[in-house]
């Protein structure tokens, strides 16, 4: 059967620490979670952990990644992994970027 996406339309994360960001969800279901991530320019999430290991996969644009303490730019067709556990954060300066996010719960 075809099911509605849980999020289909663009929303601000609303997540304190966050700004110039907007998600829409994909797919949430018991042990998996696929989001798109919108940044503007200037955008930031702050750092922060999750219990889980997260893909993520930069669709267009570039940013900045951190993983542990440790940044690097992050481009276009470039992905990282977020370790469970481990503070990360994304953020961009004066370019937009878009992400998706997997999440395995």
């Amino acid at each position: 059967m075809i099911e509605q996406m849980p999020r289909p339309h663009w929303q601000p994360l609303m997540r304190t620490g966050t700004a110039g960001v907007t998600v829409r969800v994909a797919l949430n279901r018991a042990a998996i979670v696929i989001a798109n991530l919108r940044f503007a320019p200037n955008a930031t999430i702050d750092e922060h952990s999750a219990p889980f290991e997260v893909d993520v996969i930069c669709l267009d644009g570039e940013g900045f990644v951190s993983v542990g303490g440790e940044s690097s730019v992050f481009r276009a067709g470039e992905r990282v992994v977020w370790p469970a556990g481990v503070n990360h954060r994304l953020w961009t300066l004066d370019v937009s970027m878009e992400t998706l996010m997997v999440e395995r719960r």
